[in-house]
């Protein structure tokens, strides 16, 4: 708390208002709890309490700059890693489109030596034929 000269010594300041902006710059150094439990102690209206409003006052809007500016810069982050997750989404999608495509070309590719391997079981089989027939044929 204050001491007493220093409190006769705001209280003759020759203006309400010098003597509130006496009493804020000496509130400046004081704790939280402090300005708040002065306020209380004084009636509504008088010089300690709107010393201690304007104090708190002040006190709270430099606590909102603060959580502002902090937000602002989680934004921008924010914004910068959405980018990003953009940029890679973007290229997952091209890669699973190559992927895909390269997919379809194995599974058409694959069909082909299916119809390839058919077709050679079959010429095979026909072959062993002949070879049979000609066999037989002959005795």
């Amino acid at each position: 708390m204050l001491d007493s000269t220093t409190m006769a010594s705001i209280v003759e300041s020759p203006s309400a208002s010098e003597n509130t902006q006496a009493l804020v710059k000496l509130l400046r150094t004081r704790s939280y709890e402090e300005i708040r439990q002065r306020m209380y102690d004084n009636p509504p209206g008088s010089a300690w309490w709107m010393a201690c409003k304007t104090e708190l006052d002040i006190r709270n809007t430099e606590q909102t700059a603060a959580a502002l500016l902090a937000t602002s810069r989680v934004l921008e982050r924010m914004k910068v890693s959405t980018e990003h997750l953009e940029k890679l989404a973007a290229t997952l999608s091209e890669e699973t489109k190559e992927v895909a495509d390269q997919l379809s070309g194995s599974k058409r590719a694959g069909r082909r030596l299916e119809i390839a391997i058919y077709s050679i079981i079959g010429v095979t089989i026909l072959q062993l034929f002949f070879v049979i027939f000609q066999i037989f044929g002959k005795h």
